[in-house]
């Protein structure tokens, strides 16, 4: 975090919650910009905005008043856990063919007609 970032939230802010990542989320203590309260996150590590959990982004979007519970932020069993966007990292996907996989694409089966104009 940047030392303009801290100062702001330490001045103006009060945390409302954390989440499992360990992101910090806050909402403006003074006046509110046309009829909203200010409401920001300050994250753990990079800053990347793929790493709010759905629960808290409708928080920050105004989507919600409140933000949720900690009851209701826990996952149900058949829900997948939150990934943030891997794209630019080692855990990236690449398909097959893709130049760091080899660069082989499978044949083609034939089943394919390329367009020519007349």
């Amino acid at each position: 975090m940047s030392l303009g970032t801290w100062i702001y939230t330490m001045l103006n802010g009060d945390i409302v919650g954390t989440d499992e990542f360990g992101n910090r989320y806050y909402r403006g203590k003074g006046k509110k910009l046309q009829g909203r309260e200010r409401r920001w996150v300050v994250y753990k590590g990079q800053a990347e905005a793929s790493k709010v959990p759905s629960e808290w982004h409708g928080w920050l979007h105004h989507t919600f008043e409140e933000p949720l519970t900690e009851e209701a932020a826990k996952s149900r069993s058949w829900q997948l856990a939150h990934i943030p966007n891997l794209t630019g990292t080692a855990n990236a996907y690449r398909p097959a063919g893709h130049e760091f996989k080899g660069g082989q694409r499978a044949a083609a089966t034939g089943d394919y007609e390329a367009w020519t104009p007349k």
